[in-house]
């Protein structure tokens, strides 16, 4: 194919790399298709923000698109993508009858971030005080539309192992409708650690998180609650910073000096934050994915203590940067042995990069995505008649989501 190759990623909201680990990862894809070549254009319907990268910066065209609208199939008409990449199932629920209907040829991505229906079933099995099972995932609602919309693509990228095992074990997915794309990094090498700041040089325990999610709110009431108090008994003088963007009142009002549980916001680099910190702390009770603040903690050379929650797929069989730890009181004692003893702490850094280098280097994923991709293009007609029950689901929604999506257009004219 002597053409250039056009990928449309259509977003749920613009990427925002400083405020969350979803504005990471789609960054990491930019930059995977764009150095191999597709011409991209990232449409959204959702209002811009001050803190959305200029996409113009990288190369990447700019459209913003309206819900409901048959303006979108003018669009896409015109752009005639060969492949679309969706941002999450709602997006795709949205506008995938609208890519199959229009470019039907295009290659249909459903890039899931994480499997919401793990985050939702953990979620509710947390507040009403019970232990979590697989098996709750089949009557979520949430699980009957995410799973639909992964039939319904050609493709769909999934973050965590444990996730894709759910998809085969549970959901019985076809694997070739599944692609394991983990976040993506360079190499790191031990002599990179002494170009960070030293165990003497750093100060405080940190966590960073966006507050628009609610496991990490949880995380923070959870520090203060349960963790913070077991900390400060056996090391008074202890201060944790808590940043994160899009912070509520609720979360405000657990800035509390006098007990060194500071909330700072929003980080203006949380790069050069955790680069300082001595230790992150994230216990985190529910969720689903893999955790950006426990591989950036990695990459600034910031050992960590999280709960398995946390760490889930996130390091094979590999010892931990830290401590993974469930328990409040023995995840406190251990927070502090950390962030006091130097050769723990520096053995935690080397743990991490291990980590890196096996989980999640780019030059292991990157050009198989693309060859995938490649492949798809090339043979999509065999590819779709393999997956029949997507074919169906995609012949139904053609029907309800396109007549539902039509008569509130008409309603919004009138």
């Amino acid at each position: 194919m002597n053409q250039t190759k056009k990928l449309l990623i259509i977003g749920f909201v613009w990427p925002e790399p400083n405020s969350s680990a979803a504005g990471g990862r789609m960054m990491q894809l930019i930059s995977v298709f764009k150095e191999n070549g597709f011409e991209i254009t990232f449409a959204s319907p959702a209002l811009d923000s001050d803190f959305m990268v200029d996409l113009a910066e990288f190369g990447v065209g700019k459209k913003s698109i309206e819900l409901n609208n048959s303006s979108f199939d003018d669009f896409i008409i015109e752009l005639n993508p060969d492949v679309v990449l969706f941002d999450r199932f709602m997006i795709e629920e949205q506008f995938g009858w609208r890519v199959a209907e229009n470019c039907p040829k295009a290659i249909r991505i459903l890039d899931t971030e994480d499997l919401h229906c793990l985050r939702t079933a953990r979620q509710k099995a947390f507040k009403e005080k019970r232990t979590f099972e697989l098996f709750d995932l089949l009557s979520e609602e949430v699980a009957k539309r995410e799973i639909a919309s992964i039939l319904r693509c050609d493709l769909s990228l999934i973050i965590s192992k444990f996730e894709m095992k759910i998809l085969n074990d549970i959901f019985k997915i076809n694997t070739t409708l599944l692609f394991y794309l983990p976040f993506l990094t360079d190499e790191m090498k031990e002599s990179d650690l002494l170009k960070l700041p030293l165990f003497e040089e750093r100060e405080h325990f940190v966590f960073i998180g966006n507050f628009l999610h609610e496991p990490n709110w949880n995380t923070v009431q959870y520090l203060k609650e349960s963790v913070w108090a077991f900390v400060r008994k056996d090391f008074p003088e202890a201060v944790l910073h808590v940043y994160g963007a899009y912070p509520s009142q609720k979360v405000l009002q657990l800035h509390q000096p006098k007990d060194g549980f500071f909330i700072m916001g929003r980080a203006a680099d949380a790069n050069e934050i955790v680069k300082k910190a001595k230790v992150v702390l994230a216990p985190i009770r529910f969720g689903a994915g893999l955790k950006g603040k426990l591989l950036e903690a990695i990459q600034c050379g910031t050992p960590s203590v999280t709960t398995e929650i946390g760490a889930e797929a996130m390091h094979e069989d590999l010892p931990w940067g830290g401590f993974i730890i469930d328990d409040p009181e023995l995840f406190a004692k251990q927070a502090v042995a950390l962030y006091q003893d130097k050769n723990l702490w520096e053995q935690s850094q080397k743990n991490g990069v291990a980590i890196v280098n096996t989980c999640f280097q780019k030059n292991k994923f990157a050009s198989v995505l693309i060859n995938t991709v490649n492949d798809l293009m090339n043979d999509s007609e065999n590819h779709r008649l393999h997956n029949f029950m997507g074919s169906l689901l995609q012949h139904h929604t053609l029907k309800s989501t396109k007549y539902m999506s039509k008569w509130i257009e008409a309603k919004n004219r009138n």
